[in-house]
């Protein structure tokens, strides 16, 4: 079903200490959210009622969004949402959703339900039963329980026929303007009907609401996903001074022979991160035939990896190496590994694990050909959409 929408951004925001609509939530500001998802969902036209000194800021704010105008808002949420109505065009019986800025989170499935709604009632308010026990009371002294049941939090947007809200309105009599849209329907005879609302459509009233609204923000933008990747490494043991392993040179009677400096610790890491980004091998990216990478030094290949993870929105959790070897011995030198590989990887060092085991002289790590080197990198990235 097509509908117009009127988006209610013009409150001062006396209880958070700041306009609301306008303060940037996720990256974008608030009533963004709001115009964004009731275009997405199909709104033909939406009106944002805003207060006079914001009507600037639209083309700005809403930048890229088509479909939208702003109207001056009133001295009340009722004279605003009625400036709003009357800026819309088309058929009066066209259906209307009415929306407080202030609840960012509009999904699409609550616009279905209302929508549906329409179909069969005046007018439809998505809302949350009251699971919490309510009780009267003051600031001081705790008074009578209320019962909660058949009690219910109202949300917004709310949905109904344009000509029959519009009529509520103009034709309310109450001494003071009405607390909503549903509460004029129902004062004029209209039958509004309850469907399920969304926890995550809360309202942005206290200066709190925004810590928790911004956690929500950063999950619904870029959704993350845990992924695991591992690495394994072999280098043969050949005439040298010292050997390179996690980044740190250690003095030795021979060397592992390689391209570049051998270090088989770091070759693993490397391909673990990129193993956990579907990205290929080190061979990819450092292919072994090309003389650029003769004799270089292996860090360069883990902080490529590092950086290619950081290009696409991920994050490196924590790291696990394991040098499989008779000698030499790691030890010694690996809280110097832990460190070098932190530095490298931008963890804090209870993130970077080292260890050391032998195969018992077992195999060619057992009769000291060669060194072998296992990883593990576990890597948050944004799931795909």
């Amino acid at each position: 079903m097509k509908f117009q929408a009127v988006v209610v951004a013009a409150g001062s925001g006396s209880r958070a200490g700041v306009e609301k609509p306008w303060v940037a939530l996720g990256g974008m500001p608030v009533v963004r959210w709001s115009v964004d998802a009731l275009l997405k969902a199909g709104a033909s036209e939406v009106i944002v009622v805003a207060a006079a000194d914001r009507l600037a800021e639209g083309p700005t704010t809403l930048s890229g969004l088509e479909g939208w105008r702003m109207v001056e808002g009133g001295a009340t949420r009722a004279e605003s949402v009625a400036r709003g109505l009357k800026a819309l065009g088309g058929p009066d019986d066209k259906a209307v959703l009415i929306h407080d800025a202030a609840r960012p989170f509009l999904d699409r499935a609550v616009i279905d339900r209302l929508l549906t709604a329409l179909d069969t009632f005046d007018g439809a308010v998505p809302a949350l039963p009251a699971v919490d026990s309510l009780r009267r009371g003051t600031d001081s002294a705790l008074g009578d329980s209320v019962d909660r049941d058949g009690l219910y939090r109202a949300q917004t947007p709310q949905a109904f026929r344009r000509s029959t809200v519009v009529d509520a309105l103009a034709g309310w009599s109450g001494a003071a303007p009405p607390t909503d849209e549903a509460e004029a329907v129902r004062a004029a005879g209209g039958r509004v009907v309850l469907v399920a609302g969304d926890p995550r459509l809360f309202k942005l009233t206290y200066p709190e609401d925004f810590i928790m609204a911004e956690a929500l923000a950063r999950g619904l933008e870029a959704p993350m996903v845990t992924r695991v990747g591992q690495g394994f490494d072999v280098h043969r043991w050949g005439p040298g001074a010292s050997v390179w392993l996690c980044g740190v040179e250690i003095s030795h009677d021979q060397t592992l022979i390689g391209h570049s400096d051998a270090d088989a610790g770091l070759h693993a890491l490397t391909d673990a991160i990129l193993g956990a980004m579907g990205d290929g091998d080190i061979g990819d990216h450092f292919p072994p035939t090309d003389p650029k990478w003769k004799g270089a030094a292996s860090d360069q290949f883990l902080i490529h990896a590092v950086e290619r993870l950081a290009a696409r929105g991920g994050v490196l959790v924590n790291v696990d190496v394991t040098l499989i070897c008779e000698q030499p011995k790691i030890k010694p030198h690996r809280e110097g590994m832990r460190a070098r590989l932190a530095e490298l990887c931008g963890l804090e060092l209870d993130a970077v694990s080292v260890k050391a085991t032998t195969t018992e002289q077992l195999g060619f790590t057992g009769r000291n050909e060669g060194l072998a080197a296992q990883a593990v990198a576990t890597v948050t990235l944004p799931r795909s959409r």
